[in-house]
C-alpha cells in the first residue's frame, strides 16, 4: 500500500460532494487542506487518476502523486492529520 496526494481545482460548476464521497471510497484517507487528500491504496496513480475523473468536469484540474516515505513536511495542520501522516 502507498500514500497518494489527491489535489484539484472544481472551476465552474463546484459539486464537492460527490468528489469527496468517491475519494472516501478509498477507505484510508485524511483531508489535509480544503482539496486536498492523502490516501492509501495500491492502486497506482493512473488508476486514482482515471477514477477521480468520473467525478469532475471537463474544465477542473486534478493531480495525483505517489507520496514517498519520509519525504514530507508539513506545518500548523490539524493534529488529526499530523497524527494520521506520522503513523504511515
Amino acid at each position: 500500500m502507498a500514500l497518494y496526494l489527491i489535489s484539484y481545482d472544481l472551476i465552474k460548476t463546484k459539486d464537492y460532494a460527490k468528489l469527496h464521497d468517491a475519494i472516501r471510497k478509498f477507505g484510508t484517507y485524511c483531508r489535509p487542506l480544503e482539496s486536498t487528500w492523502i490516501i492509501e491504496t495500491a492502486k497506482t496513480s493512473e488508476n486514482i487518476c482515471d477514477y477521480c475523473m468520473k467525478y469532475v468536469d471537463y474544465d477542473d484540474k486534478l493531480l495525483v502523486v505517489k507520496l514517498v516515505d519520509g519525504m514530507s513536511a508539513w506545518y500548523n495542520l490539524p493534529i488529526k492529520v499530523s497524527n494520521w501522516l506520522e503513523v504511515r
